[in-house]
């Protein structure tokens, strides 16, 4: 447990140099001003300026989501590309171990996308927009950033299989946005949609985060939390038993470097 936690520690502290090293990682960070734009445009022109929140929150999620879903798929090709990727199949740590500690740092630092989508709302619509459950939203954002980091591992998972993560990546993102309600509200999908937007984790952060941002009460907002975490860890509990499989597969086969 002990080598565990100093390997996981170290991981975070090398994906955190990576990140300052490599800002292209963050592009994300870079495009969330622009779709907020998009969005608190939408808002002011409508007229209604009590959205100003719903504008700040879709950019934020989105932007949350496609850092974690490029990390989970550039770890595994770039330790592949540096020759890594065996050292750490065999490393006594677990690759499950260390993935997780290096997305952890990827998707902590993408909680920056917050201030910066609220910021650049506050520029265009000259003032900022409210937020009426500011501990609610506080938690719902960790709350999504740790579901976040279980989803991703899973990809990882999935990634060591793949010889090109990107179609993947590519394919994974606005068809998720749709199912979480980030574009389209729930309500207006087709009813066989709706189970399976509950049962996707971002559905119940993106809920979270609206609900928290609006003045009425926030109905059962523990329970949208609850929803949110356990979905991670059941993400996670699935990414574990993918790891298994994959690397008892690469080391039974040896094609860890040659998928």
């Amino acid at each position: 447990m002990t080598g565990s936690f100093t390997a996981a520690r170290a991981a975070f502290r090398l994906q955190a140099t990576l990140l300052l090293r490599s800002p292209g990682s963050l592009q994300p960070l870079f495009t969330a001003p622009l779709y907020t734009l998009i969005f608190t445009a939408m808002a002011e022109h409508s007229g209604r300026q009590e959205t100003l929140g719903y504008a700040v929150v879709v950019p934020v999620l989105i932007s949350l989501w496609t850092m974690a879903l490029l990390t989970a798929g550039d770890l595994v090709a770039q330790d592949r590309f540096d020759g890594t990727l065996e050292l750490l199949v065999a490393a006594p740590a677990g690759m499950a171990v260390v993935t997780t500690a290096r997305i952890a740092a990827v998707t902590g630092v993408s909680l920056a996308a917050i201030v910066e989508c609220w910021c650049t709302s506050a520029l265009v619509a000259g003032d900022w927009p409210p937020v009426h459950h500011p501990f609610l939203l506080a938690a719902g954002a960790v709350a999504t950033s740790f579901a976040l980091t279980c989803a991703a591992c899973l990809m990882s998972a999935g990634f060591v299989l793949a010889r090109s993560a990107r179609v993947f990546q590519n394919a994974l993102s606005y068809p998720l946005y749709l199912l979480a309600g980030l574009t389209v509200p729930v309500s207006a999908m087709p009813y066989w949609v709706r189970p399976l937007s509950r049962l996707f984790f971002l559905s119940w952060s993106a809920d979270l985060l609206r609900r928290s941002v609006a003045a009425a009460p926030v109905p059962h907002p523990l329970g949208r939390l609850a929803a949110t975490v356990l979905l991670g860890l059941v993400w996670y509990g699935v990414a574990l038993l993918a790891f298994r499989t994959v690397l008892a597969r690469v080391r039974a086969t040896g094609t860890v470097a040659l998928v």
